[in-house]
């Protein structure tokens, strides 16, 4: 039987009037905004199913930029977000579109700026719920409700046990692990969620794993 927290009953704390196409897609938004890691430029959200058919009159819209601008679900400016983004000479777009086989409440976050050009793609499932379901190319999955570490490593045996080993030697909990890739001897990524963070000497650990590429921790929204 699953057990529901108080977050499951009451629902999020945010500003109204949705919590699927407000909370959700401030969620999105704000983790797409630290998967980028730079500063942006330029943002254009690709909008679908319900997203694309009531973005302006659910707030939507102000949601996702606001995630974006590093605001959470419960910030009154959430409301002022598209004024703000003006303010701060962030350009945005927000373009309906059909996303195969995606859920109803799904976006794709393009961001432009000092680390070019980079691409999220999320989902809202209900609740302020989200998950996360594509980076760039790569099709992979987390909810982003747990510190979450993010390689990109060849794939080869040995690379999961030298990561792992290294959370253990923390002292941390992993929660939930998923290997995704797109050829066997490719490129391949690593989804770790964890009970808590890593500290800055582990990551700098795993960055120098030879066959790691890039390394990334999201903290929960």
């Amino acid at each position: 039987m699953k057990q529901y927290s108080s977050f499951d009953i009451l629902g999020p704390i945010m500003i109204g009037p949705s919590s699927s196409h407000t909370a959700g897609a401030a969620r999105i938004g704000n983790i797409a905004r630290k998967i980028y890691g730079g500063k942006i430029t330029s943002v254009r959200f690709y909008l679908h199913g319900s997203f694309a058919e009531t973005y302006r009159g659910h707030g939507t819209d102000r949601a996702l930029l606001a995630g974006i601008l590093c605001m959470d679900p419960s910030d009154d400016r959430l409301r002022d977000s598209l004024n703000i983004a003006k303010e701060m000479g962030i350009d945005f777009e927000f373009i309906p579109t059909v996303i195969k086989d995606a859920h109803p409440n799904t976006v794709m976050v393009e961001m432009d700026g000092e680390n070019g050009r980079i691409s999220v793609t999320g989902s809202s499932i209900g609740g302020g719920s989200i998950v996360i379901t594509r980076i760039d190319d790569f099709n992979l999955e987390f909810t982003g409700d747990y510190p979450t570490l993010i390689t990109s490593h060849v794939d080869r045996p040995g690379v999961i046990a030298k990561v792992t080993e290294i959370i253990k030697g923390c002292d941390i909990n992993i929660a939930f692990m998923k290997v995704f890739r797109h050829q066997k001897g490719k490129e391949a990524a690593m989804i770790i969620e964890m009970d808590y963070t890593l500290p800055d000497k582990a990551i700098d650990e795993i960055k120098k794993i030879k066959e790691i590429s890039s390394v990334m921790m999201i903290e929960p929204v």
